[in-house]
């Protein structure tokens, strides 16, 4: 079974669901018709996103940055300070604050998930704390420290009297101001969060680790090269005693890396059991649909069926603003296509278009785009009745309809099966221009048989016999950012 994970601004998501409501909604007391739907639209994982506690310290931060405040102007207009709550990814304690609920509704929250055939994913932030965290004052050598006054550092009063602590950094940008960087050289550093890591999950699924390459030695090495070591550097990658740890315990417990900068190999054969697909996305998003088709047959497929495949998240830009209408639909058939998680994020099905600072609790009311909603609809709903997602798999490599013609580069084509006497093929055509190929099924029996061929996304059949496409191909033609959904039965 290939995930299909949707993530939610827990923040945002129950002060919505309490205006309507007209009463306090939290984790223990959510409405019905919300799991129901989350089961209706085929969705195997929820990521509740913003569910710890976040540093107080951290807020102010974000209320004294100008530009974090022209951010918050645009998303949203009439916000006010009582909006801010701070990153979620500046966690002062992983515990759930009353104000969503509790430790006791999320409990109440994961048993009803499961009652409904769902599991629930949470945050992890491996790489930093909040700038609040009592771990600042109580146990300041567990953080990277610098001289006074070095940059990207912060001063804070310990017991054992002033200490200069780095604040947490991507290598490529400027340090988090409203974080304070942990010390992964260190073992004690890792043992904590290990321990940190066990308890969170005692309480859900999975977890999504936040920038989870940051903390590889080699990353960790090179980007705090001029912070001395405070300890002898710990032996090994902090992943692998991390992860088979929970899994001792849990062994279908899942770990989903948001990672980039081509280190997700790494990371899988560290154990996670999924990886962020960036390239998939940025090649979308640019229009590089060559390189998309190479990217997806040059990946070895157990690599590919464990990557995540997305449009948006709440890093990125709103897909329906990222895309045009028929690049968002084409973009959307291969990600549902794909094997691997297929992930979605709140809003993406209504075509939400206000890309929503994290720090804020509160949203704006978005028109629904009907168009973008009646796809998803008409797609979920025929994807259900197919393969996809949770049979065998395989990538067909296209092949040019007649010399000179090279839009065969347009394509991809997902094949799927689940039973002998059916199939699916995903058959997507990324560039803004009629294409045409050639594939061959690799189906067993597919000569044997002479095979009804329906587009599950329009009115298109077709009947071919299965010794012609074994021996010439299947022809394919389709108009510009073109996707079909052909699910193939023996003709009677």
């Amino acid at each position: 079974m290939h995930p299909l994970l949707y993530e939610l601004n827990a923040r945002c998501w129950l002060h919505d669901l309490s205006a309507q409501q007209e009463s306090f909604v939290h984790l223990g007391n959510v409405p019905e018709e919300e799991f129901a739907n989350w089961t209706r639209q085929g969705f195997t994982h929820l990521w509740l996103m913003g569910t710890w506690t976040a540093c107080s310290r951290a807020r102010e931060v974000a209320l004294n940055d100008r530009s974090l405040l022209e951010l918050f102007r645009k998303a949203l207009p009439d916000w006010t300070p009582d909006d801010v709550t701070g990153s979620p990814y500046a966690v002062a304690d992983y515990r759930v604050p009353d104000a969503l609920g509790g430790e006791g509704g999320l409990r109440q929250f994961r048993e009803r998930l499961h009652a409904h055939g769902l599991k629930l994913i949470l945050d992890f932030v491996p790489n930093h704390t909040g700038l609040g965290h009592p771990w600042v004052a109580m146990k300041p050598e567990l953080f990277v420290q610098g001289p006074p006054g070095a940059r990207d550092t912060f001063a804070t009063e310990t017991n054992s009297g002033i200490a200069w602590i780095a604040h947490g950094k991507d290598p490529f940008f400027p340090g988090w101001a409203d974080t304070a960087q942990l010390d992964f050289r260190r073992a004690d550093t890792q043992a904590i969060m290990q321990e940190m890591l066990r308890g969170v999950a005692a309480r859900c699924d999975g977890v999504r680790c936040d920038m989870a390459m940051l903390v590889l030695r080699d990353v960790f090495a090179k980007t705090w090269t001029a912070f001395p070591r405070t300890a002898p550097q710990a032996p090994g990658e902090f992943w692998t005693e991390a992860i088979a740890s929970v899994k001792r315990e849990f062994p279908d417990f899942l770990f989903l890396a948001e990672v980039y900068w081509d280190m997700e190999s790494n990371l899988q054969r560290l154990g996670f059991d999924y990886t962020y697909d960036k390239w998939l996305y940025d090649h979308l998003a640019y229009d590089n649909y060559a390189e998309t088709q190479n990217h997806l047959l040059d990946v070895e497929t157990a690599f590919l069926a464990r990557s995540v495949h997305f449009l948006e998240n709440h890093d990125e830009q709103r897909a329906a603003t990222r895309f045009i209408l028929d690049e968002h639909r084409v973009a959307a058939v291969l990600t549902f296509g794909l094997p691997g998680m297929r992930f979605l994020h709140e809003g993406q099905l209504e075509g939400a278009r206000v890309r929503l600072p994290v720090h804020l609790s509160r949203r704006p009311v978005e028109p629904e785009d009907t168009q973008i909603s009646s796809f998803y609809e008409e797609l979920l709903a025929a994807l259900n009745a197919t393969a996809v997602g949770h049979g065998e798999f395989e990538i067909l490599r296209p092949r040019s309809a007649w010399s000179e013609n090279s839009t065969d580069h347009c394509f991809v084509v997902v094949q799927w099966q689940s039973a002998p006497d059916a199939f699916d093929l995903v058959v997507v055509n990324l560039a803004a221009q009629p294409s045409q190929c050639y594939v061959t099924p690799t189906i067993t029996g597919l000569a044997r048989r002479k095979w009804k061929m329906e587009d599950l996304l329009g009115e298109e059949k077709y009947w071919r016999n299965g010794s012609e496409m074994l021996a010439r191909g299947l022809y394919l033609a389709l108009p510009p950012r073109g996707a079909q959904v052909f699910h193939f039965t023996p003709a009677k």
